[in-house]
């Protein structure tokens, strides 16, 4: 029983990293030009995010390899912004988008990569675990609307519930 209950909670931690069936990481990615700030376009709607707005995440490298991240947002009832550092380390190659992001000890979520803009790094979409987790960014407060509609086709393609998310500009 102990062994079935210690595969249970690996099995699990892993789902916790995986992505969503037939959804693929960028390739080809340089976490150089991806490090900065990234400004929160639109998102599903999750407890560690709810009420925030002008949400950002800063990338940057640590000392151990990994990349610090550092989330935060305003939250309006409160008047006060809110942040949250954590860590990220890639689950494979490092020139594909896909990570592990702890924010919480030794648990670790998905940050899949799913779309780039590989010319300039302007926006990106990504992905966790499954298809309850997506976030549009990009490296302004705003993007250009057909950009953004773009993305969450692409997003409504693999599976999605665009319908359910939160812009944080205007919607297209």
């Amino acid at each position: 029983m102990r062994r079935f209950l210690c595969f249970v909670a690996v099995l699990s931690l892993a789902a916790c990293t995986g992505i969503p069936e037939g959804v693929e990481p960028v390739t080809g990615f340089e976490l150089s030009r991806y490090l900065g700030t990234w400004h929160e376009i639109a998102r599903l709607d999750h407890g560690f995010e709810r009420g925030l707005t002008q949400v950002t995440a800063e990338y940057s490298l640590r000392e151990d390899g990994g990349v610090k991240v550092l989330n935060s947002g305003y939250n309006a009832e409160e008047q006060q912004r809110q942040t949250a550092e954590g860590k990220a380390y890639f689950i494979g190659r490092p020139d594909e988008g896909r990570l592990k992001v702890s924010f919480f000890g030794p648990f670790y979520g998905a940050y899949n990569i799913i779309a780039l803009d590989k010319a300039a790094y302007r926006y990106a979409m990504i992905a966790g675990p499954n298809t309850d987790y997506l976030w549009i960014l990009a490296r302004s407060p705003s993007l250009d609307g057909a950009v953004v509609q773009s993305l969450v086709e692409k997003a409504r393609g693999l599976g999605f519930p665009t319908q359910d998310l939160i812009y944080l500009q205007p919607q297209p």
